[in-house]
């Protein structure tokens, strides 16, 4: 109750000084004005996000910076469609689904940073396990549903796009800090310029945290990323005949967070929520990531442009962390353990502390060494042209891409000895895990729009052809001569089509589709992709001063693939199997309404968004991944909750403004199953209550302010990787923000 009322004392400061100091209003004001940016975007504004064929969401840069998020989870949580897991309460390692993709590490979507494919290796190990900081970015993506030939190779559910930064038309110079709960920091900041003929940004973030788990001896349960990004640009004179583009990007981040794949047991998590068992005490993610990306724009008239992009992605990580448990000589992966803490007591009791190290029992931390590269050029023909009561766009891409994924890891034994952890063996670098998984892959599509009056019609059909492979050193070939390579290879040609339409009444319009899903397999000889094929229709309406979209989408699954990932109690292989045959079904609302709209002086706009999304398995198989488990027709997906909404209200003043958001996510399986969902296998549901506030003196300073989890509620967000793990605790935040 004390820090509700702390909070609320804060921000009703921020609105008595708002009412007493009167300013005109600056660039970042309450309305949320059409933006087009010149970045490479999907769409570049929420007009065109409108109207498009798919269903389509654009946050833009208000939005974003309603509530100072730096959690990708919490950013797309007011969107229809999304549904996420979280794991580690900071939005770090995001699991994120469209329309029922299978969530874990966001591996079955499309991600994208500036219109370039930003997963580590999106072909080969596409687990995000890099993810861009959603803090530094000026608006997002979503596209769903039909008409997404352009973007792949995930074509089901849909694709996400990150606009990062752009550089400024003028000399400009931003700077955001803040601190709060848990010892949390952050800085960002922004210096940059245009000329005639040339441009710059430099952009610097840090963010970081002592986090709010403990352990018994004290240690830092938090994490430290840093993030730089740098863009030049050259270009023609406005006049030219042929105009040209040129702009380079630079990125670097690193990130040292003290994370585990290790949780609690439901007794445990009952006592005490936040507890970190003595047996993480050495856990730790360790990751760099280095982007440099050319664009070049050749501009041939209004209605011409070929656009290219280079780019470079090199990302390398070592999550060092408790993987296995051994007793008595026998060895348990964590989890094996966590699923059935029962029968593995003796384990859990070593991992707690409880008990003391004998001869034979160890704590076996995984070196999950891995560097990752992605790298490839694209280039896209866009040609329009004006008919009689017609609009035409065709839209060309060609793409080269290369990936890879390189495993160099090895085991390191510890005894516990009074609840702290002993190296007894350190293990041979290599000697876990020493293979390369590589892909290559050509993809191009086409798509024609055209508009006749009232009428969108956008066909298109993409071609993706992969290659991918295996090498496998072995174990005893720690140097790599090569004396006993395993090799295995898995080739896959496809054509993706689909088709959407849109018709404009009024205050109306319909819009649907259908298109092909398609997700590629893994290395594996033989295996399929995992394909299906996806219908939708919605309407865009505004009546009453009502606005929002109302959808229904049927995704018919021929064959959903699964992954065994380490982050859903697997062994971490990344061999994938067939599920078979699925159908994933839901609604998807959005409405919108502002109560004071008449109001010269305040708005008061309300946002509501809902998601129904309805999993059933339509065969029976069985599985070793721990989200699976044993599978049978009729049985529901797992970590997909059903139900879930977001209601969002904003009182808003050319001096101030106040953001309350409330989240709810419904309950889910953590095994695949029907009926009431036994208690072992689920995670309750929860409603989460955030706020967020800003306080504008003039153009160029502003404060600002925000609580997580406004209600301090407790609650559970998964029980993978191994245990139930706890979301963000209440916390409140205060910056301020420069602007010249």
């Amino acid at each position: 109750m004390y820090r509700l009322s702390l909070t609320i004392a804060l921000f009703s400061c921020l609105i008595l000084s708002g009412q007493q100091n009167q300013m005109p209003t600056d660039s970042s004001t309450i309305q949320l004005n059409e933006i087009v940016l010149s970045a490479k975007v999907i769409f570049g504004s929420k007009f065109a996000a409108k109207n498009r064929t798919g269903s389509s969401y654009y946050l833009s840069p208000e939005e974003i910076k309603k509530f100072n998020y730096t959690d990708i989870n919490r950013t797309l949580r007011s969107v229809p469609g999304v549904n996420i897991y979280e794991e580690d309460g900071f939005g770090l390692r995001p699991n994120i689904s469209l329309r029922g993709t299978s969530p874990e590490r966001s591996s079955k979507i499309t991600l994208m940073e500036d219109g370039v494919l930003i997963a580590p290796a999106p072909y080969s190990a596409p687990s995000a396990y890099y993810f861009p900081t959603i803090a530094r970015m000026q608006a997002v993506e979503i596209l769903k549903g039909s008409s997404q030939v352009q973007f792949g190779p995930y074509t089901t559910g849909g694709a996400i796009n990150m606009v990062s930064t752009e550089v400024p038309n003028n000399f400009g110079i931003f700077l955001n800090s803040s601190y709060g709960s848990f010892q949390s920091g952050r800085i960002h900041t922004q210096l940059g310029d245009s000329r005639k003929n040339f441009g710059y940004s430099v952009e610097y973030l840090n963010y970081n945290s002592n986090g709010f788990k403990n352990l018994e001896n004290g240690d830092n349960t938090g994490f430290d990323k840093n993030d730089l990004v740098a863009k030049f640009k050259v270009n023609t004179n406005p006049e030219a005949a042929l105009g040209q583009e040129f702009e380079v990007k630079f990125q670097y981040s690193d990130e040292t967070s003290n994370e585990t794949y290790l949780g609690l047991t439901q007794e445990d998590f009952d006592t005490d929520p936040f507890r970190r068992y003595a047996g993480s005490q050495n856990d730790q993610m360790n990751t760099e990531h280095f982007q440099v990306m050319g664009t070049h724009a050749l501009k041939f008239s209004d209605q011409f442009r070929i656009t290219t992009v280079g780019y470079y992605n090199d990302f390398s990580r070592n999550w060092y962390k408790v993987d296995y448990v051994t007793v008595d000589g026998e060895r348990q992966g964590i989890g094996n353990i966590f699923s059935d803490p029962t029968t593995f007591n003796a384990y859990i009791d070593l991992v707690t502390g409880t008990t003391n190290s004998g001869g034979d029992d160890f704590l076996n931390a995984r070196n999950n060494n891995r560097d990752y590269l992605s790298t490839g050029v694209q280039t896209k023909l866009d040609y329009h042209w004006n008919g009689e009561n017609t609009y035409h766009d065709l839209e060309i891409g060609l793409r080269y891409h290369y990936d890879e994924e390189d495993r160099f890891q090895w085991i390191d034994d510890y005894a516990m000895v009074n609840r702290n952890m002993q190296l007894i063996n350190a293990g041979i670098p290599g000697t876990n895990a020493n293979r390369i998984s590589s892909a290559r892959a050509f993809a191009s599509y086409a798509m024609y729009k055209v508009k006749i009056n009232d009428l969108t019609l956008t066909p298109g059909i993409r071609y993706e052809n992969i290659s991918l492979e295996r090498l496998d050193y072995g174990t005893d070939d720690v140097s790599r001569n090569g004396i006993d390579i395993s090799e295995r290879q898995n080739k896959v040609d496809v054509f993706i089509p689909g088709i959407g339409f849109n018709y404009n009444f009024n205050a109306l319009s319909i819009f649907g589709g259908v298109h092909k899903g398609f997700s590629p397999p893994s290395n594996q000889p033989g295996e399929d992709p995992e394909e299906s094929i996806n219908y939708e229709l919605g309407s865009r309406f505004s009546f009453a001063g009502i606005s929002g979209e109302l959808v229904g989408f049927y995704n018919d699954y021929s064959n959903l693939l699964g992954s065994d990932l380490a982050a859903t109690g697997g062994t971490g292989s990344l061999d994938q199997f067939n599920a078979g045959e699925v159908r994933v079904q839901g609604i998807e609302l959005l409405l919108n309404y502002n109560f004071l709209e008449n109001n010269e002086n305040l708005q008061l706009p309300f946002t509501f968004g809902y998601t129904l999304t309805d999993t059933e398995f339509l065969n029976s198989f069985g599985s070793d991944n721990d989200i699976w488990g044993e599978v049978n027709s009729g049985d529901e997906m797992p970590y997909i909750a059903k139900h879930q909404f977001n209601a969002s209200l904003s009182l808003e003043h050319q001096n101030f403004e106040i953001n309350l958001s409330g989240r709810y996510n419904g309950a889910f399986r953590t095994r695949a199953g029907n009926g009431p969902i036994p208690v072992s296998e689920k995670v309750e549901s929860n409603f989460i209550v955030d706020l967020g506030g800003r306080y504008r003196f003039n153009k160029h300073l502003a404060l600002t302010a925000n609580a997580i989890n406004l209600l301090d509620e407790t609650y559970a967000v998964s029980k993978v990787p191994a245990g139930l793990r706890p979301g963000h605790p209440f916390g409140i935040y205060a910056g301020i923000e420069l602007r010249y």
